[in-house]
C-alpha cells in the first residue's frame, strides 16, 4: 500500500518524505508539461464530494478505487501527493468551519499555508474572500488547485511555490493553515514567523489539527483559543489511525 506518504503526521516519516524528495524522480514535475500532468491526476485521481464534512465542494483526490492508493510509492513520478489526500485537519474542520462562518473571509485578503489539494482556497473564495493566495511548496499543488477550482466553477486562485516561512511576510488579512505540526523543525520555524506575520501585519491565523500529539504538547497550543469541533467521517477517521475529531483553533499569541 502507499503508505510511506499517507502517514505523514509521524516525525519518523518525516525523514523518508525527505529521502523521497532528494531523489531525481521525485522531481520529475519540472520535466513534464502542464497539459501530461493534468492529464496524468485526472486518470489517477477520482472526484470525491459528499462523502466529507465540506459537501459543497468536489475535490481530485486518491480513493481505493485509485491506482497509486495501493501501488508502490516509487512509481509515482511526482513529488509525494500530500495534495490528494483530505486531511483531516487543516481541510476538513477548518473548511467546515469557514463554511459555517463566511465572514471570516468575506471581502479579505486570505492565504492558504500548505494549500495542497486547495480546498481551503476554494471554500475562502466561496465565502467571498477577495483575494486568495494557495501556497504550497508542490508545484504539482499549485496545479491540482486549478483543476479543482474549475471543478468547482471558480477562477483559480494565485498559486505559490515558494516556502514562505522565515521569508519577509506579506499583508494578508487571514492566514489558514493545519496538519503542519508533525515535525518538530517545522513546526518551530512556523511558530516563529507566525508571530512576525501577526506583529507586522495584524494577520489572524486560524489553524485546523486533529489533536495529533506533536501538536497537542508544542508551545503554540498555550496560545490558542478554541473555536469549533468536528466529528470525522468513519472512513476518515479509518485512514487517521483513529483520530475521531478535528478542531479548529485561533492563534492569539501575547506580543
Amino acid at each position: 500500500m502507499f503508505t510511506s506518504w499517507r502517514c505523514r503526521p509521524t516525525s519518523a516519516l518525516g525523514a523518508v518524505f525527505h529521502t523521497f524528495k532528494t531523489t531525481g524522480f521525485r522531481n520529475a514535475s519540472s520535466r513534464h508539461s502542464d497539459e501530461y500532468i493534468r492529464r496524468f491526476i485526472e486518470e489517477n485521481t477520482e472526484v470525491v464530494g459528499g462523502q466529507s464534512l465540506t459537501p459543497e465542494i468536489r475535490l481530485r483526490l486518491f480513493t481505493p478505487n485509485c491506482r497509486f492508493w495501493k501501488e508502490r510509492p516509487e512509481l509515482w513520478p511526482f513529488s509525494d501527493p500530500y495534495w490528494a489526500i483530505y486531511w483531516p485537519g487543516g481541510k476538513l474542520s477548518r473548511g467546515r468551519y469557514l463554511l459555517d462562518n463566511p465572514q471570516e473571509c468575506r471581502g479579505k485578503a486570505v492565504l492558504d499555508l500548505g494549500s495542497g489539494c486547495g480546498a481551503s482556497s476554494i471554500v475562502a473564495k466561496a465565502c467571498g474572500a477577495e483575494y486568495v493566495t494557495a501556497n504550497d511548496i508542490d508545484a504539482v499543488a499549485g496545479l491540482v488547485t486549478t483543476m479543482n477550482s474549475e471543478l468547482n466553477y471558480q477562477e483559480p486562485p494565485v498559486c505559490l511555490a515558494d516556502d514562505l516561512i522565515n521569508t519577509d511576510p506579506k499583508s494578508f488579512d487571514l492566514m489558514l493553515l493545519g496538519d503542519m505540526f508533525y515535525d518538530e523543525t517545522l513546526a518551530t520555524s512556523l511558530h516563529a514567523w507566525l508571530d512576525l506575520c501577526i506583529k507586522t501585519h495584524g494577520t489572524k491565523v486560524l489553524i485546523g489539527d486533529p489533536g495529533r500529539a506533536a501538536f497537542e504538547a508544542h508551545t503554540i497550543h498555550r496560545h490558542l483559543q478554541h473555536l469549533a469541533q468536528y466529528e470525522l467521517p468513519e472512513s476518515v477517521q479509518k485512514e487517521n489511525y483513529g483520530l475521531t475529531y478535528s478542531s479548529v483553533w485561533r492563534y492569539c499569541p501575547k506580543l
